[in-house]
Parts: C-alpha cells; structure tokens; sequence
C-alpha cells in the first residue's frame, strides 16, 4: 500500500488557466523529472509550483520518512479561489472591471511499490 503525501499553496496570484498548464506538465512523473521541466520551463508560474513540490518532498521525506528516490507526482492540480474586483477609469466617467484572480495549488506525491 502506498502512503500519499500532499503539500498545498493557497495564495497564488495568477489565474487557474496559466496553472493548470503548467501543472498538467509534471503529472504522473517522477520528482526528478517534474523538477527538471520545472526548473526549464518558460512560464512565470513554474517558480511556485516548483515550490510546492519542494514543500511536498520535504513532507515525504521529514514526516512520512518516504524513499525520496522512488516518489513520483500523483496528482497535481489547480483550484480557483478569491477573484479581487478593482476598478479602473474609463472614458466618459465610467469604469471598467478588472478581475484579480487566486488560486490554490495541490501536490500529491506517493511512492513506487517495488
């Protein structure tokens, strides 16, 4: 039976979207292999999902006492959270709605069973 070890960001401030895609990325692969492609990727967002997969190996390894070399990413995903609404001046004494989205991010990890 393979025990499940999580870590969760709940303060991202960026849109879902663009967490999701980097996400998708680094599902059911290895840790080293997600933090290669994390460390390489182009996106903003990779530095804080990589900082959660870091906090997740840390939890593994410090809590549960899992073999850090045989974990692999579960599950990783994205969910939506606050939306802060600001206003910004518009032509003609209106204004226009801007949208400040946050997000939570998860990170399963678990270990291969030999």
């Amino acid at each position: 039976m393979s025990r499940l070890v999580q870590a969760m960001n709940t303060v991202v401030r960026s849109s879902p979207q663009k967490l999701n895609v980097v996400a998708g990325s680094i599902r059911r692969k290895h840790v080293q292999d997600a933090i290669h492609i994390l460390n390489f990727s182009q996106k903003r967002v990779a530095d804080v999902i990589l900082k959660t997969l870091n906090s997740a190996i840390a939890n593994a390894e410090h809590n549960h006492g899992l073999d850090v070399d045989r974990l692999y990413v579960k599950e990783a995903f994205v969910g939506k959270s606050l939306v802060m609404k600001r206003f910004r001046a518009r032509a003609r004494g209106r204004g226009a709605r801007i949208m400040k989205p946050v997000s939570r991010i998860t990170v399963i990890l678990a270990e291969e069973e030999i």
